[in-house]
């Protein structure tokens, strides 16, 4: 999730391209319970450790070939940049391992409510952590979100937890990398590379209790293991081509893609049950994203050359 600032007009060629280069990524990100449904029955915390390491053998060849070490190894020399890096990682490593958890357990619509309340969680810790003053729509925004929370927490009898920690947990990451100010592919080699010795460790724990599905004898969870390092950087490649191409406020709308298509999967697909009370809370979501949406585009529109008002989710 990044804030940038808005880019000078390019041709509607270019446009189109990041067009649909950001609903690949965002359509790629909403299609993951598909793929981690295929590795039900292997642990998420063992996932999560198979896709930092694969991700980050992924991004170093990936860098090697484009030629960008120098980039990558500039921005690891600045001590402040690894130690913010590493914290974000944390966040970004639990944040991975309850989404794969959620969904794994039958809980994909709970999960993608976390990806669509996200933005508005950033607007909140703008204003706790950054001081930033909030315009009159946020605020109708962020009411109705509150509302939205309250009627989930009655329609599942308990808060709705998972979409509160996924929407925290990226959040925060999200702040940690905003502050840091690196590039999308140099930072999150920075962060698997600060993850890998933690996660060969648990990938090592689960070979010796002969419960590793690397070591299992099935070729397909160890071909989807592997693959975890791609699938997690193709996504993100695709968000920054578009990140180039596209005005934020643009990129900021297709962004909900990702969610929506979870939410699609976890109704349509995987058959998860929404009651009456339940729905009412998505509506009221869903109310709040289109009245911070408009608020932001209005924003925008009146402020060419600020930095635009729609917060950017990059799910990594």
């Amino acid at each position: 999730m990044d804030r940038q600032l808005s880019r000078p007009h390019l041709p509607a060629s270019q446009a189109g391209v990041g067009t649909l280069l950001g609903f690949v990524a965002y359509g790629l990100w909403g299609l993951f319970p598909l793929y981690f449904h295929l590795l039900d029955g292997v642990s998420p915390v063992e996932i999560v450790a198979n896709r930092v390491v694969w991700s980050l053998v992924f991004l170093a060849v990936l860098t090697s070939m484009t030629r960008s070490w120098s980039r990558t190894l500039s921005s690891a020399r600045v001590p402040r940049n690894v130690v913010r890096l590493a914290i974000a990682a944390g966040f970004l490593a639990f944040n991975w391992g309850v989404y794969v958890w959620a969904v794994v357990s039958d809980q994909v619509v709970e999960a993608s409510l976390g990806y669509f309340i996200n933005p508005l969680v950033s607007v909140a810790l703008g204003v706790l952590v950054l001081k930033e003053r909030l315009r009159r729509g946020q605020w109708i925004a962020v009411g109705i979100a509150v509302a939205a929370v309250a009627v989930l927490t009655v329609s599942y009898g308990r808060p709705p937890w998972i979409s509160l920690v996924l929407a925290f947990s990226f959040a925060i990451y999200g702040l940690i990398k905003k502050q840091v100010g690196v590039g999308s592919v140099e930072s999150l080699t920075i962060e698997t590379a600060t993850l890998a010795p933690l996660a060969l460790l648990v990938m090592a724990w689960f070979a010796l209790q002969g419960e590793s599905a690397m070591t299992s004898g099935d070729p397909s969870w160890v071909i989807l293991l592997v693959l975890l390092g791609p699938v997690t950087a193709i996504p993100l490649l695709a968000f920054g081509g578009a990140a180039t191409r596209i005005p934020l406020s643009s990129l900021g709308l297709l962004q909900y893609f990702t969610p929506v298509f979870q939410f699609l999967l976890g109704v349509f697909v995987f058959g998860e049950q929404m009651s009456t009370t339940r729905w009412i809370g998505f509506l009221l979501v869903w109310a709040s994203l289109v009245v911070m949406s408009v608020d932001g585009l209005r924003n925008a529109r009146s402020r060419p050359s600020a930095t635009d008002a729609l917060e950017v989710i990059e799910p990594d």
